[in-house]
């Protein structure tokens, strides 16, 4: 009896490794056959999977549903107002989300929100058209709780024209396929003579940074390992811990690294384990290194931390777990500094203002504090006050407020 249920064990357990493997080799992934599909990582990586789709990372675009939207649909929290007689109100037609714009009461135009970009801190959102992607002129903000105007959009003229290209796609999806080609279209620009327009195709859009955008093509890592489960060391992937400081670097640095170089190749091109190099060029002209946004370039701003500059370890992931959003308490970031600064001295005015138990546990106040972008800034509805965008710096350093 023993050996028939031991028997019967080995036999679903077959099935279920044939199932896999069946449902691995069939799937077919807009980025190629090299890709097998983040959820084929499931079945042996619970554990990050499980993290990792609540992250930031996974959220970085979403498609446009109920379930994944921030911000209010209710009467007296959906109304942006552009003037007396112009609103743009946030309304759910039919199990769909749409801005709507109302001129004098009646409505003037409608569009859906298709794709939502970023989910911590705020959500910007877009519509497609004619195979290319516009930005929505209503955003919501974490910080103020409510709608206010996306980067770049009046809060007085209501508008819709906003392209969005496909590098925006590229640090906030896993792929988007494009292509050029000729059109009379009034958006499109010369080339050689022909009038030239990149249209995307959204059927091949992947939502959010998913596991291969970061690992690379998994297709022959998972045949293998569902072939051989006993394998514990991990066959055709690139591991993060066999790489050198800075190949870790540049898989991040390929999206935290700002967007003011030339661009060689498209960053879905990137394979963990290659050089950024290969990819961008810095740009010739003089740059503003003294002054990297808050908002993304946060490698610029590491980089000019004595933290940094003095490690030949330190790299991203030594605060950061890719798999999970930042710990909200300060603390958990604090005994990672306090790993390397232990037999750091503060001087007496400091430990006068601050208790020992806040200089203990509250690092990044002090030498990350929270800052105001430069270049993200958005309005309220009927307010002329113009609000900053505000993230914390990855600029280590002692601050003005912090020189004691």
């Amino acid at each position: 009896m023993k050996i028939a249920r031991n028997l019967f064990t080995v036999f679903v357990l077959s099935l279920f490794l044939i199932s896999c493997k069946n449902e691995s080799d069939n799937y077919t992934d807009p980025r190629g056959t090299d890709y097998a599909g983040s959820e084929s990582c499931i079945q042996c990586h619970q554990k990050q999977h499980e993290t990792s789709i609540l992250s930031a990372h996974y959220k970085a675009t979403l498609p446009g549903t109920k379930e994944n939207i921030l911000g209010h649909f209710t009467n007296g929290k959906n109304t942006f107002v552009y003037d007396q007689n112009t609103k743009l109100v946030m309304e759910e037609r039919n199990d769909s989300l749409y801005q709507v714009l109302y001129k004098n009461e009646k409505e003037v135009k409608a569009h859906p929100f298709d794709v939502l970009f970023g989910f911590k801190h705020a959500q910007t959102s877009g519509y497609w058209k004619n195979h290319s992607f516009y930005e929505l002129p209503i955003s919501y903000y974490k910080s103020i709780n409510n709608w206010a105007t996306s980067p770049d959009y009046s809060a007085t003229k209501a508008n819709f024209s906003k392209k969005i290209q496909k590098e925006c796609f590229s640090c906030h999806s896993s792929n988007i396929a494009s292509d050029y080609v000729t059109t009379n279209s009034s958006e499109a620009y010369n080339y050689m003579g022909m009038e030239v327009h990149n249209f995307m195709n959204k059927n091949t859009l992947v939502y959010g940074i998913d596991c291969e955008r970061c690992h690379g093509p998994a297709k022959e890592h998972v045949r293998a390992h569902l072939k051989f489960p006993d394998l514990k060391k991990a066959q055709n992937m690139v591991s993060f811990r066999n790489m050198n400081r800075q190949q870790r670097i540049d898989a991040c640095a390929l999206c935290h690294s700002g967007n003011d170089k030339i661009k060689l190749k498209s960053r879905f091109q990137f394979k963990p384990g290659e050089s950024l190099s290969d990819y961008f060029q810095e740009n010739r002209r003089p740059k503003d290194t003294l002054n990297y946004d808050v908002h993304g370039n946060q490698l610029g701003l590491l980089s000019q931390s004595k933290c940094f500059q003095k490690s030949q370890t330190m790299d991203c992931i030594t605060c950061h777990n890719p798999h999970q959003d930042a710990p909200q308490k300060s603390i958990s970031y604090s005994k990672i500094c306090m790993s390397c600064h232990q037999s750091t001295q503060h001087k007496a005015a400091t430990l006068k203002t601050i208790s020992k138990s806040g200089l203990a546990n509250n690092c990044l106040e002090c030498h990350m504090p929270t800052q105001n972008s430069k270049v993200i800034r958005f309005q309220q509805s009927n307010s002329s006050a113009v609000n900053s965008y505000s993230l914390r710096t990855h600029k280590i350093a002692i601050y003005p407020a912090a020189k004691n």
